[in-house]
């Protein structure tokens, strides 16, 4: 009888065993566009690097899950993450009241501003709708940057792009006249060689109902316990210093946001 018990006692051991080395092992698999630094960026040698990419193996490590990183281009990467392609989404995506009819959000992990950018001899003093009448400015598409300078911009032509390496290039070539994007991306790319022909011209005050209340991580429709699980390594890694030295180490400002 004993040893019947021994022998029980055994196996479960071996089954808890088994079930918590299965648990240490589970992968998340994170969607992430490559194209937008220093958010995210996919390297000539293909790594993945920057501050979404930081954030979601962060996030993994809380959570005691392995991060896989799938690359996605940004107009497919909501149909991906309904089809199953990934688990979740870390590309500094908005939280929209119209992207929340498609998907799911935690709570933000970033909130900066948009802005607007433009050769450095531009005759453009400011980014009301006023001071962009008659120009063409360039945009990624998609986005809640497009969605604004399509609402906003009236008086001008608005030319969405794939990506936002595609803006910067007309801009530099003297194809645009301007471009809106997020601030720290603008000056990120001002920071470079490729982008020492243009300055910030300044930033928008951001409209809620179009840019939403930050970054936030986009999962499946009803993924909730993913959802909360997620929001509590946010809180974890925000009480812990693990997101500041993540902060730190790519602005010189918090990006958090009020």
């Amino acid at each position: 009888m004993r040893f019947a018990l021994r022998i029980a006692l055994a196996a479960s051991a071996i089954a808890l065993a088994v079930g918590s080395s299965q648990a240490q092992e589970k992968t998340l698999k994170i969607g992430t566009e490559g194209a937008y630094p220093p958010f995210n960026n996919l390297t000539s040698d293909g790594k993945l690097e920057g501050f979404d990419i930081d954030i979601a193996q962060a996030l993994c490590d809380e959570m005691k899950v392995k991060c896989e990183f799938v690359t996605q281009d940004w107009d497919g990467i909501i149909p991906a993450l309904q089809a199953g392609k990934f688990d979740a989404i870390v590309a500094s995506m908005s939280i929209t009241p119209e992207r929340l009819k498609q998907v799911d959000f935690s709570n933000k992990y970033y909130n900066t501003p948009p802005a607007i950018a433009a050769p450095k001899d531009t005759d453009i003093k400011g980014v009301t709708k006023e001071d962009l009448a008659g120009k063409t400015i360039g945009v990624q598409g998609s986005t809640t940057h497009f969605n604004y300078s399509e609402q906003t911009y009236t008086d001008s032509t608005v030319k969405p792009y794939p990506s936002a390496q595609e803006y910067q290039l007309d801009l530099a070539n003297g194809r645009l006249d301007a471009v809106n994007d997020d601030v720290v991306v603008l000056q990120q790319w001002l920071d470079t060689p490729e982008g020492a022909c243009c300055k910030l011209v300044g930033t928008i005050t951001p409209v809620e109902s179009i840019h939403g209340p930050g970054a936030g991580i986009a999962v499946r429709k009803g993924d909730d316990e993913l959802r909360e699980k997620l929001n509590a390594a946010i809180a974890a890694i925000r009480a812990n210093g693990k997101y500041q030295e993540i902060n730190d180490k790519y602005f010189k400002f918090d990006v958090y946001g009020s």
